[in-house]
């Protein structure tokens, strides 16, 4: 659940946060026109989104990884469009909302309805894919595994949602314009240049007849190398630059809003202005917290979900010629207990047993499975679960083939111990590579 509630979050924020901030300031400086061409962009987005999810996940196609470099191409077109409209047609006050648009303010708001369009085909295909995809175990859609997952898929997007609807009602209902303006400029050139950080890297190789002065070679790639490790380190740094400029709106959106500065002429329009102040104030602080609990999810959840759990020490056992021995009183206490043996390759290769619970029988696995490797088991609460994906086992199941279930080692009772074969433990070695 919480590892889809931080994912869906991190990857929407932006978006969510641009398309939000156009929409308001298309709408304040072109009215019903301005609306139209964003929301028009809008559902352009999400329509060709849906259908890009569609195909990854019904066909047997693979997209090559290089289409989101063309993607950040288009981010930085759509981009250079828009400031360049905003710049030359943006400044110009319509004496109504029926007043016909120019065809540069029709540009400008054609590259911000394209823009939007494609800030969320950038993202949002691949969160319309995550229920496809979710570690059920093989238990199906109707299972406890799956429902959890999409919980937190669906509390991320609902989440955002109400978030970019009150960013929307900030930025469209603070007096001064320019605020919501540069903030989306701001923002937008902040992540334009992101996407810049990424865009020449698969074409690097294949650029040559460029003849820039940098090694073409997949260790080396000059600036465009420095610029690439910069952002790939420092990916979280754009999201917290958004989140302090959508900060500063909503507190410079309270502070106009602390006292009346219009004229009245009488108390009841006092009253009336008062009233819509403390309306205003509520949308501000109601936005920081929406803001606050977006920054908690993507660093306090998502440290806790991403947090590397410690293995238990590797237990005790006596090795007799071809067999591993272990006395069944230090095992028969329903936990987890960790076992490993160094190879002559200095490989070492772990294995689990636990016994398992109303029976005399004992689970017993390599450290590893089929699906996540050599992640490891741990002990929560009684549960044995996976360290990489955070899966549950069924304890009852452990010795048996499938799933993200521990690969199965056999074990024989005898004298009071269990025996392993050496040989089948040391055939487990390739999985600890």
């Amino acid at each position: 659940m919480l590892k889809y509630l931080w994912m869906v979050t991190q990857d929407l924020f932006l978006p969510v946060t641009f398309v939000s901030l156009m929409h308001a300031v298309l709408g304040r400086q072109f009215g019903k026109k301005g609306w139209g061409s964003n929301w028009t962009g809008i559902s352009l987005g999400i329509l060709a989104s849906a259908m890009l999810a569609w195909f990854k996940n019904t066909s047997n196609r693979i997209i090559s990884s290089h289409w989101n470099h063309v993607i950040y191409g288009i981010i930085m077109g759509f981009t250079l469009a828009f400031l360049l409209f905003l710049l030359l047609f943006g400044r110009r006050k319509r004496e109504t909302d029926s007043d016909p648009l120019t065809f540069g303010e029709w540009l400008l708001c054609l590259a911000g309805a394209g823009l939007s369009a494609a800030w969320i085909f950038f993202k949002l295909p691949g969160v319309m894919g995550y229920p496809f995809n979710f570690n059920t175990m093989g238990n199906g859609y109707w299972s406890w595994y799956y429902m959890q997952r999409l919980l937190g898929w669906a509390l991320a997007l609902i989440l955002l949602a109400i978030y970019a609807h009150l960013l929307y009602e900030c930025a469209l209902q603070i007096k001064k314009a320019k605020v919501p303006r540069l903030v989306l400029v701001l923002g937008t050139m902040w992540n334009a240049f992101y996407c810049f950080c990424y865009f020449f890297v698969p074409f690097v190789s294949r650029a040559k007849w460029l003849k820039w002065p940098i090694k073409y070679s997949a260790e080396e790639y000059g600036w465009i190398r420095k610029l690439t490790q910069f952002a790939s380190k420092n990916s979280m740094l754009f999201i917290w630059t958004v989140a302090v400029l959508v900060l500063i709106l909503a507190v410079l959106f309270f502070a106009e809003n602390t006292k009346v500065t219009e004229p009245y002429d009488n108390p009841a329009q006092h009253r009336k202005l008062r009233a819509r102040n403390r309306r205003h104030r509520r949308l501000a602080v109601t936005t920081a917290v929406f803001l606050a609990a977006i920054v908690l999810i993507l660093s306090l959840v998502k440290q806790y979900d991403t947090r590397v759990i410690e293995l238990s020490p590797p237990e005790t056992y006596t090795v007799e010629g071809e067999e591993i021995l272990i006395p069944m009183e230090t095992v028969s206490d329903g936990h987890l207990h960790r076992f490993e043996y160094q190879t002559e390759n200095g490989v070492n290769i772990r294995w689990i047993v636990v016994k398992k619970p109303g029976s005399a029988s004992f689970g017993t696995g390599l450290d590893a499975c089929e699906v996540c490797g050599n992640a490891g088991y741990f002990e929560r609460n009684g549960q044995v679960v996976c360290r990489r994906c955070d899966v549950v086992m069924n304890i009852n199941t452990i010795g048996f083939k499938g799933g993200c279930n521990p690969i199965p080692i056999s074990y024989e009772v005898r004298n009071g111990n269990l025996v392993f074969s050496l040989p089948e433990i040391l055939a487990g070695e390739r999985e600890f590579r």
